[in-house]
């Protein structure tokens, strides 16, 4: 669809004459102001002590400890229950533990948190204590099972609750009601480092390092999960997780990381070395996912928590496999999806607000990406749905656009329409849930009602913000690595995105859907630009007659058998007749 391309207004700073005037348009477009607010070191880091239940947490931890009882980690089945569920493990150990399992649902049995079902499997580890990582405050029937059964729970989570909490023995979520931490953005696997920092800090002052000379772990190092994990889960990145992200990726660069993190960079065949954080958005994070996407999660889990190279390259090619298998899948899925779309003859102008697909052949696990691609494409909340295991079950999985909260817009669903949704959860961007098949019609309406409630046509048109357009002698490898260095970019704090208009002098088709193009500056027509636009309109770029374009582009640094050379990463492009 055509996309509205604003430029973000300029606004004020207090920046020293030291960062150049470009990079103080960028920040401050962004909302930082001065040099401050831009650092991203440790010790600018917020403190766990205004996080609700970190005492009865850390109660519940150091008696663990002292009395080494049995210890179960639940996750999640994606990137971020996976890097949480990892650090959980590796810092309970570090820190002396000698009974440490962890558990994550498969997805196509269980399905997602601490149901019921999977506290029975738990009970399998006779734990004493459960502790959930990146899910649990909406699990009330799964604390309770848990409680039943004598298993005490301590849950860290991240996600939004719902109006009731679960009867756990601590919980620690900067989301629940009266916690005043002041980042309400932390990934599960920030949570979790949070956790575990803090029990660091208690465990030091009872001497428990010293008097059982155990060497005192150094939190630092668990950074390379934790930017991994907030860079997957694409948690807005406020200055809290830009610096934890920031302190992971230089640990990775330095080689300081799990050898995992490594076989996963080596598979995506991404430079460690020059590491940014959409490396580990679009190549680690997706490979990792894969696994909880088609097979287990326990696979990832597997990976990151190896000390030994050679077994995690092994895991890690697995993985590879795995998400070459999804992006086939996801492919097929998105063809079914564009026909189901045509026949019923659904077009721009009249397609719902709220758009809903369900296919009975569809993979549960590459819904959410599905429903990212055509939320993309077409610029409105999607939720799309595949049988589920249980008969007469389906299970969605939505994602939204800027102006609608998701859950917030799935709970005044339920509230107009009751037992319609045999349960829901997630957070602004992204949800799930399940529903009587024999429902999916009513839920169509009523999901498509509740969008027109809260958005207009004006918030169904794409707008990409840009930072402006770049003077011609911009165009060089040393702006393009200043950009790339200025990061961490990711959610709500996006690299920069430039505009302008360019002589088409050459373009060629790549694996049927990539656009590769040699562009010019109408003022300097001698001085070619490589450029390339991924996953474009065939239908469109097969006309061979354009000869000038608008992009949206980002400033790139391609590397391809040692050599530099700088590269436009389009983002959109339309011709210009």
């Amino acid at each position: 669809m055509q996309k509205i391309i604003k430029r973000r207004p300029k606004a004020e700073n207090r920046f020293s004459d030291v960062l150049p005037p470009l990079l103080q348009q960028i920040y401050s477009a962004r909302g930082i102001a001065s040099d401050e607010d831009i650092q991203t070191d440790l010790s600018g880091l917020l403190t766990p002590q205004s996080l609700k239940g970190l005492p009865e947490a850390i109660d519940l931890l150091v008696t663990a400890l002292e009395q080494q009882q049995r210890l179960l980690v639940v996750g999640d089945f994606d990137a971020d229950g996976a890097t949480s569920s990892a650090l959980a493990v590796l810092a309970l150990t570090a820190m002396g533990a000698e009974s440490v399992n962890f558990l994550v649902p498969n997805r196509f049995e269980y399905g997602y948190g601490l149901t019921p079902e999977i506290v029975a499997v738990a009970t399998q580890f006779s734990p004493d204590l459960i502790i959930t990582v990146d899910n649990g405050i909406s699990s009330i029937d799964g604390v309770k099972a848990a409680n039943d059964a004598g298993i005490k729970v301590l849950v860290t989570d991240h996600h939004l609750p719902g109006t009731t909490l679960p009867a756990a023995a601590a919980i620690v979520n900067p989301n629940q009601p009266g916690c005043h931490f002041d980042s309400k953005n932390l990934a599960g696997v920030g949570v979790i480092f949070y956790l575990m920092s803090a029990l660091r800090s208690a465990l030091r002052e009872r001497q428990w390092f010293a008097q059982r000379q155990i060497q005192e772990p150094a939190m630092a190092d668990y950074l390379d999960l934790v930017a991994l994990g907030t860079v997957a889960d694409v948690v807005p990145l406020d200055k809290n997780n830009r610096i934890l992200v920031a302190q992971g990726i230089r640990r990775i660069r330095a080689g300081r990381t799990r050898p995992g993190i490594k076989a996963l960079l080596a598979v995506g065949k991404r430079n460690a070395e020059r590491l940014v954080s959409s490396d580990l958005g679009f190549a680690v994070g997706p490979r990792l996912n894969a696994a909880g996407r088609l097979d287990d999660m326990t696979l990832g889990i597997q990976c990151l928590l190896s000390d030994d190279p050679y077994q995690a390259g092994e895991i890690a090619r697995q993985m590879d496999e795995l998400n070459q298998d999804r992006k086939s899948i996801e492919g097929s899925m998105q063809r079914e999806a564009m026909q189901s779309l045509k026949a019923l003859k659904v077009e721009e102008g009249n397609m719902p607000y709220g758009l809903c697909l369900y296919d009975a052949n569809w993979h549960q696990g590459v819904i959410g990406i599905l429903a990212s691609r055509i939320k993309d494409r077409y610029h409105r909340p999607v939720i799309v749905f595949a049988d589920a295991d249980e008969e007469g079950v389906i299970k969605g999985s939505a994602r939204s656009i800027s102006g609608l909260h998701i859950r917030d817009a799935l709970d005044a669903v339920a509230s107009r329409h009751p037992g319609l949704l045999s349960k829901f959860g997630g957070h602004a961007m992204a949800a799930g849930m399940s529903l009587a098949k024999d429902q999916y019609p009513l839920f169509e309406q009523a999901f498509d009602e509740e969008v027109r409630r809260q958005l207009s046509d004006d918030d169904l048109q794409a707008v990409l913000a840009s930072d402006g357009a770049l003077a011609a002698d911009s165009f060089n490898l040393e702006l393009a690595q200043l950009l790339r260095d200025a990061g961490p970019w990711g959610q709500h704090f996006p690299e920069p995105l430039f505009d302008g208009e360019f002589l088409l002098v050459q373009q060629r088709i790549l694996q049927d859907k990539h656009l590769k193009l040699v562009l010019a500056l109408e003022e300097q027509p001698q001085q070619p630009l490589d450029a390339i636009a991924f996953n474009v309109d065939m239908a469109l770029w097969k006309d061979q007659s354009i000869d000038k374009v608008r992009l949206v582009y980002k400033l790139d640094v391609n590397e391809f058998r040692g050599n530099q050379t700088l590269q436009l990463m389009v983002e959109y492009i339309e011709p210009l007749l």
